[in-house]
């Protein structure tokens, strides 16, 4: 048998992103039956959804020895959202590839701390894991979040923006874009 995957946590100045606990799963489903937070995606996720969502967590965790952490914010260890990296599921063109994404509950937008966990990943990424590229992808109407990835150095890549397979056709959460990032440019924008 080999020797067991090592589990990464992160901690920044605000936020810890760590190990899903059991106890995660009330506050996850409230995050994710919110419909401020969830309006880009097809729909709200019940707590049997987040609760299959954190094993699959767990289960990518204890695979590659990092995933979407739960994220905490450390001022009073209370759960405001996931972010992280992870193996995408989508059989697309781009993959494999490791994808970098985020969710916060509403109450804490506009402070930077998305952000803030997503800098965390991709440092995790490319300095600790080694990766070479990182991608992230979202609906094209997300303008947050594409002005996230914009704000990270991520590069929008018009060629490879795609029909999101898992949302019908003609949903307006269908049409996807895409953006990457490089090791290399990850550490010209660091200097």
């Amino acid at each position: 048998m080999g020797k067991p995957m090592e589990r990464i946590e992160l901690d920044t100045p605000r936020l810890r992103l760590r190990a899903w606990r059991d106890s995660d799963l009330d506050p996850l489903a409230e995050l994710c039956a919110d419909p401020l937070v969830m309006r880009y995606f097809p729909g709200l996720l019940s707590r049997d959804d987040c609760a299959a969502a954190m094993a699959r967590c767990r289960i990518h965790f204890a695979r590659y020895g990092f995933g979407f952490w739960a994220l905490e914010l450390k001022e009073n260890g209370r759960l405001i959202g996931l972010a992280g990296l992870a193996w995408s599921r989508l059989q697309l063109p781009f993959c494999p590839a490791v994808e970098v994404g985020w969710r916060l509950a509403h109450e804490h937008w506009g402070q930077g701390l998305a952000k803030e966990a997503a800098e965390a990943s991709l440092a995790c990424a490319f300095d600790r894991l080694q990766l070479a590229e990182v991608v992230a992808y979202t609906a094209a109407v997300n303008e947050p979040s594409l002005g996230l990835m914009e704000a990270l150095g991520m590069q929008h890549e018009p060629a490879d923006d795609f029909e999101h397979p898992h949302i019908s056709a003609g949903h307006p959460l269908r049409p996807h874009r895409l953006y990457r990032i490089t090791r290399d440019v990850w550490a010209d924008i660091r200097r």
